[in-house]
């Protein structure tokens, strides 16, 4: 069976802003081909904001924005698994049977991680990645498909100052995952929480996503203008003692996923 990741470092989604505007609408080169990668016109497209544990108003609010894309624009099905739902496995393998793209919104890593490995849902992802759904997500829903990542969920949980730190995720693919890489303090920080780890890292900017399909891969990249940047991928490791850093190459040619996880 296929086995189909696509993991976003960042991007905005048309989401409502406090003062009423709208964000523009990045993502759709990844939306286009997380659609395209079910092989079907409109599949069945299951949310997922467990990232924002602390609300379920804000994930109905996350729902919302995500069906004006996947359901207004591409005419997908498209349903919610709130954080409530995944305490009820009966409802849970329902719900992740019947997608075809199972897709995490971003936010609070750690609190999203430890729902799931508390709740054996982490499992039903497994079996849901094994059998060929397309397993998505952007940011927190980027990281929770490899074996760590780097995140700020205790900057989001207690506020400014808090360090970023590493989280254990599912595991699906070995390497240090890390989002929104172009942010300030997001490399530095990343460089030291990747030694502690001795893993090989990937580092995504705000507009780029690792897609991987079985064992090869590419990177999508989409306008980034609003973040006043160039989007771009990071290759990363110490070696020796030696911190390295390789940007990877952007073409749209699939590639060798071991070696880019390699040293």
């Amino acid at each position: 069976m296929t086995k189909k990741v696509v993991a976003i470092g960042g991007g905005e989604n048309k989401r409502t802003k406090p003062d009423g505007s709208k964000t523009p609408y990045e993502t759709g080169p990844m939306d286009r081909e997380i659609i395209k990668l079910t092989g079907k016109q409109k599949p069945n497209f299951l949310f997922m904001a467990h990232s924002q544990l602390e609300s379920l108003d804000v994930q109905n609010t996350y729902f919302q924005t995500m069906e004006d894309i996947y359901g207004g624009i591409y005419g997908c099905k498209c349903k919610m698994l709130g954080s409530n739902d995944v305490l009820d496995k009966k409802l849970s393998e329902y719900l992740v049977e019947w997608a075809d793209i199972i897709y995490e919104g971003g936010g609070n890593t750690l609190d999203m991680m430890t729902l799931w490995k508390n709740s054996g849902f982490d499992k039903i992802l497994k079996e849901a990645f094994e059998s060929g759904k397309v397993m998505c997500g952007v940011s927190a829903g980027a990281n929770c498909w490899f074996k760590a990542c780097s995140s700020d969920s205790l900057k989001i949980k207690y506020g400014p100052g808090q360090p970023l730190i590493s989280v254990d995720c599912l595991g699906f693919y070995e390497g240090f995952f890390v989002p929104h890489c172009d942010e300030p303090g997001r490399l530095d920080s990343a460089k030291e929480l990747l030694k502690e780890r001795n893993s090989t890292g990937v580092f995504l900017s705000n507009c780029s996503a690792l897609e991987i399909v079985n064992d090869s891969y590419r990177i999508i990249t989409s306008d980034a203008s609003y973040h006043n940047i160039e989007p771009y991928a990071l290759k990363a490791y110490w070696k020796s003692k030696k911190y390295i850093e390789e940007k990877i190459d952007l073409s749209p040619k699939f590639k060798d996923l071991g070696k880019l996880m390699e040293k």
